[in-house]
């Protein structure tokens, strides 16, 4: 087996020693960008050597104007195919058709003559942005498409790695999607906040009466909950599921809180259940006024209402976020609900992956 190297790297490599060569002998007057952005696990820097198993090798991402795509692409690729060297550190250039039968994954194949089928896959900008995110960044963005964009999405775009970029337009739109405008920010914050507020009782409600699934579900819920609010904190956009518990660990407060959200899910009864949520919430609202973005809220847990369940009263966190919004957009969205945004009410994989749903979502905040 081949040495592991990580993808990003290996793609800065495969560009600068072998790409690159190729396009400045062939395409010398080409304005271009070369990155890897988007899907895979290699852009958020989580994969590992088991990741080479699918969608993955020597790769690199070019992005042309649109004339010069229309122009460019087809020559390009077919020069790409055949200067490339069949082996590139190792791993093959050459991949397989895209598997109809497995969401077209392309899985590398080794040839040692003929053209190859390499992945130098070639797009124009503002095109790719469309096709993934559903929006042009060249253009002002409403309230509206930023709460439509899962932050997933936008970490992939804004992660990863430009390795040249002469027009230095995907370097302005990176800069502008690096992170929500500051009322978004505030508004994302406070239905964060509302989500806890609306079940941070039902830990020892269901435990009461025996419930100790239900308890147990919630108080799951209540953890991710938790997490989400301190990557917003912290303004780093959330990965999809399966590497959220991974870049959790990344951030400032993961060594505080990961140990008694443990504690949480190993908790055998609803008490201690809550015990330790309540030190997790003390953590957060400590976080929450560290900010200096409301004024100063109580951080330590009380009763709920004079029933035996102690909670953050994570609804008065909503409310003075709230009441901190400025732009008239994100109020008016605001004073109708705090679903927050799309990631926030739906963790459906259709949804958060679909472009044309992303789009239609955007009623909801008409």
């Amino acid at each position: 087996m081949v040495d592991f190297i990580p993808g990003l790297k290996l793609g800065e490599l495969f560009y600068h020693e072998a790409v690159k060569p190729v396009l400045a002998a062939d395409f010398p007057q080409l304005q271009y960008a070369a990155a890897l952005i988007g899907s895979g696990s290699e852009i958020l820097g989580f994969d590992t050597p088991m990741s080479r198993d699918h969608h993955w090798g020597p790769r690199v991402m070019l992005f042309l104007s649109a004339a010069d795509k229309t122009q460019y692409a087809n020559p390009i690729a077919a020069t790409l195919s055949r200067k490339l060297p069949y082996t590139f550190y190792g791993y093959p250039t050459n991949f397989a058709p895209p598997d109809p039968a497995d969401t077209g994954t392309q899985l590398l194949a080794p040839i040692d003559h003929g053209p190859i089928n390499h992945r130098v896959e070639i797009y124009a900008l503002n095109e790719f942005f469309v096709d993934y995110l559903g929006i042009d960044p060249e253009v002002e963005l409403a309230a509206a498409d930023w709460l439509t964009i899962p932050g997933q999405k936008l970490r992939a775009v804004t992660a990863g790695a430009v390795y040249h970029d002469a027009p230095g337009q995907l370097t302005r739109s990176r800069a502008k999607l690096a992170y929500y405008p500051h009322d978004v920010w505030l508004y994302l914050l406070a239905a964060g906040w509302a989500r806890v507020g609306q079940e941070e009782h039902f830990v020892g409600r269901t435990g009461y009466v025996g419930d100790e699934l239900g308890s147990r579900i919630i108080a799951a819920r209540l953890a991710r909950d938790l997490m989400n609010l301190c990557f917003l904190m912290e303004k780093h956009y959330p990965p999809y599921s399966k590497w959220f518990g991974t870049a959790f660990q990344q951030l400032a407060c993961a060594g505080q809180l990961t140990p008694l959200l443990l504690e949480v899910f190993d908790a055998q009864t609803w008490q201690d259940r809550e015990k330790f949520l309540c030190a997790a919430y003390t953590i957060v609202t400590e976080k929450h006024n560290a900010l200096g973005i409301t004024a100063p809220l109580p951080t330590q847990a009380t009763p709920f209402w004079g029933r035996p369940f102690l909670v953050s009263h994570a609804e008065k966190f909503a409310a003075a976020l709230q009441a901190q919004i400025q732009d008239a957009e994100v109020n008016r969205i605001a004073a109708r609900t705090l679903v927050g945004a799309v990631e926030q009410f739906s963790d459906s994989t259709d949804v958060l992956s679909s472009t044309p749903i992303m789009r239609q979502m955007r009623v909801i905040y008409a």
